[in-house]
């Protein structure tokens, strides 16, 4: 199988910038520990999903937090950069494509997007131009593809319900082979929270 790389998309888990729609239930600082185990989880998920490189790609880059941080030695650490998430997302998808990998992007929101379903993936991709993992609020949690278009990315509304079915539908009109895989769960509402397992919560009581 060819290899996949990998590249995580976070924000430093700090409080009152990561997870802030997760304060009115976790606290400020509730909610930027489970930022950071969300982030954790997802960077151990992907080394263990041994598909190919894995890439932390953060925001900002130059926090002190990301020199601190527990993470496996062969993690590639990159920026971000400035724009929205759909230029920041481009970036990524153009530089590793060009590269001739074929790149899955994801987020750190999403626990159930673990190292059994990110094979799923890229199994996947052998066969298909692209793979779609929309997420049960409408957007995505993962979105794996061989090469980039600036279609994808561009004049998106982020974080509304419709950015999964949008970018569906530009995946179709590029008459690429999409494979879309079964929605999962994100964490970002308190509601949300019913979905993680009992055990994540047991840390996170309100201080």
């Amino acid at each position: 199988m060819t290899l996949v790389h990998t590249t995580i998309m976070a924000k430093a888990p700090r409080a009152g910038f990561a997870k802030t729609r997760l304060i009115a239930a976790l606290g400020a600082d509730g909610a930027a520990r489970m930022a950071q185990r969300l982030l954790e989880h997802a960077v151990a998920q992907a080394h263990a999903a041994g598909i190919g490189p894995v890439e932390l790609c953060v925001t900002p880059a130059n926090d002190t937090i990301w020199r601190q941080m527990p993470l496996p030695v062969s993690t590639l650490l990159s920026d971000q950069g400035s724009g929205d998430l759909g230029d920041r997302l481009a970036r990524v998808c153009e530089r590793v494509t060009s590269t001739g990998s074929p790149v899955l992007l994801m987020g750190t929101d999403c626990p159930s997007l673990d190292a059994e379903r990110l094979n799923a993936i890229a199994l996947q991709l052998a066969t298909h131009d692209a793979v779609l993992v929309p997420a049960t609020d409408g957007g995505y949690t993962a979105l794996a593809m061989h090469q980039f278009d600036a279609s994808l990315f561009t004049n998106i509304a982020w974080s509304t319900p419709t950015v999964g079915a949008t970018t569906l539908l530009r995946l179709q009109a590029l008459g690429w082979r999409v494979a879309v895989l079964p929605a999962l769960p994100d964490i970002d509402e308190p509601a949300d929270l019913d979905t993680l397992p009992s055990s994540w919560m047991k840390d996170h009581h309100h201080d």
